[in-house]
């Protein structure tokens, strides 16, 4: 549900009662739980099955899956898989749901001998399927053994784990996604905390986290003290850098004005998205974490660089009007991005 605010405020007073509960920078949740990985079949119910969100849904559900291939950066078989996913959980297609079946258990194993970018941007989309379907046993189990280990298997030097922890730019960003869906799929509180904090410190709370290596400094309007997304009212030279993603902005070259149209800032969004909704569906309020950072982020875009999405960036507007209630040009109908797609459909 967008813009939920209430607080289990037991919890809250008890934290206060006991400060020892609360740990300095311990990121917990606040708002009720909501299920699913990235939406529900009773969510889904609610949705039109007509117009031109829902065609260009049923037309990608339609189109012939190739082999999956996690290993593969540029592969969005995930894609298919997702909107097949979709289809059933909202009119209960039987076809549908053979088919993601069928890929969930294709898809064990190809991410070997590549980067870890590919699951980064590929995985979390066959996670969120196999939670709309709900596998069949012994499918489910062999399938969530495999993502437990994933998290930690080693391609080409590093894992899901850290680099969602080491890298502050769009590898992270999307290692962090697919970490958070995996975390939620498969019921594990503690890792989703991780999760959690790690994603908050890169929003801008340094307590929480701090722990990324960062690329030159260009665009940190505080170099000593370097975050994911620069704060509220933040300035270089006078000109205003609030929102701006400074490992990403900086792949445009040292600060300069006007600022550089640099796309690599929406694909780390992309994945930053990816991890806020699977994280506020677990009932933290990530959207309102350091002042609404990603809000800010997205405004920064539009009215500063002038750059609003553009091609699989378009789906991406409709999550933030979705919880923000603001009016960023969304396309309809929208291209997937990395992981997700479809969201001109499920958060329109």
């Amino acid at each position: 549900m967008p813009r939920s605010r209430s607080v289990d405020f037991r919890f809250l007073a008890a934290v206060a009662a006991f400060p020892c509960l609360q740990q300095p920078g311990e990121v917990t949740p606040n708002l009720p739980v909501q299920p699913g990985v990235w939406t529900t079949a009773g969510e889904l119910a609610l949705l039109p099955t007509s117009g031109p969100a829902w065609n260009a849904l049923l037309d990608a559900a339609n189109a012939p899956l190739g082999a999956p291939k996690l290993r593969s950066i540029g592969d969005q078989t995930e894609i298919g898989v997702m909107a097949r996913a979709l289809v059933y959980a909202r009119t209960g297609s039987t076809q549908c749901r053979d088919e993601v079946i069928a890929m969930c258990e294709k898809v064990i194993g190809t991410e070997r001998e590549g980067l870890v970018l590919g699951p980064a941007r590929n995985l979390a989309a066959y996670v969120i399927a196999a939670d709309l379907v709900d596998l069949p046993p012994p499918l489910k189990g062999q399938f969530g053994r495999w993502l437990r280990e994933i998290l930690d298997e080693e391609l080409d030097g590093r894992t899901l784990r850290t680099t969602h922890e080491e890298r502050p730019n769009n590898w992270g960003t999307h290692s962090g996604g697919t970490r958070a869906a995996v975390a939620r799929y498969l019921g594990d509180d503690e890792e989703l905390a991780r999760v959690a904090r790690v994603f908050k410190g890169w929003l801008g709370d340094r307590e929480a986290y701090s722990q990324f290596v960062f690329g030159a400094l260009w665009w940190q309007s505080d170099p000593l003290a370097p975050v994911g997304i620069n704060p509220a009212g933040a300035t270089i030279g006078g000109f205003p850098v609030d929102g701006v993603l400074p490992d990403d902005q900086r792949r445009a070259g040292p600060f300069v004005w006007p600022p550089p149209q640099e796309n690599y800032v929406y694909e780390a969004l992309q994945g930053a998205l990816l991890q806020a909704v699977v994280l506020h569906r677990a009932g933290y309020d990530v959207f309102e974490w350091e002042d609404e950072a990603l809000l800010r982020a997205f405004t920064w875009l539009h009215v500063q660089a002038n750059f609003p999405a553009e091609g699989d960036d378009t789906g991406l507007p409709h999550i933030l009007n979705y919880y923000y209630g603001t009016t960023f040009p969304a396309p309809i109908p929208s291209q997937p991005a990395k992981n997700i797609g479809f969201t001109d459909w499920t958060h329109s």
